[in-house]
């Protein structure tokens, strides 16, 4: 990915806030961004259909479905795409699903430099 590219970010969370706080992080760390925030699964399934994502950070619990749910669908449409689950808190025993990346939702202001560590220009 060259300096200047845009980076496409699939946001997948229930709560619209979270998500429009997750996408104004990223940009306020001068990372450029074209985002598709979506808040439900049949959303997730049509945005795969024409949105081709770089990474897509999405909340681990959602309602209706899960984050594991949503992670199988993006591996199925979009293998390429790194994958960062968020979630407002890790119980102890809590066994996250697989991903390139977990941040709790109060850490956001690490995920640019995950970002930049997913996805080296």
């Amino acid at each position: 990915m060259s300096a200047m590219a845009v980076i496409r970010v699939l946001i997948v969370d229930d709560c619209h806030d979270d998500a429009e706080l997750t996408e104004l992080t990223l940009r306020e760390a001068g990372i450029l961004v074209e985002c598709c925030r979506l808040y439900r699964e049949d959303a997730l399934r049509e945005a795969l259909a024409g949105f081709d994502p770089h990474l897509v950070v999405c909340d681990v619990n959602l309602p209706g479905y899960s984050g594991r749910e949503a992670r199988a669908l993006v591996l199925a449409h979009a293998p390429q795409a790194r994958f960062v689950f968020m979630t407002g808190a890790l119980a102890g025993d809590e066994v996250l699903p697989v991903a390139d990346g977990v941040l709790l939702k109060d850490d956001l202001a690490r995920l640019p430099a995950l970002v930049r560590e997913l996805l080296p220009h």
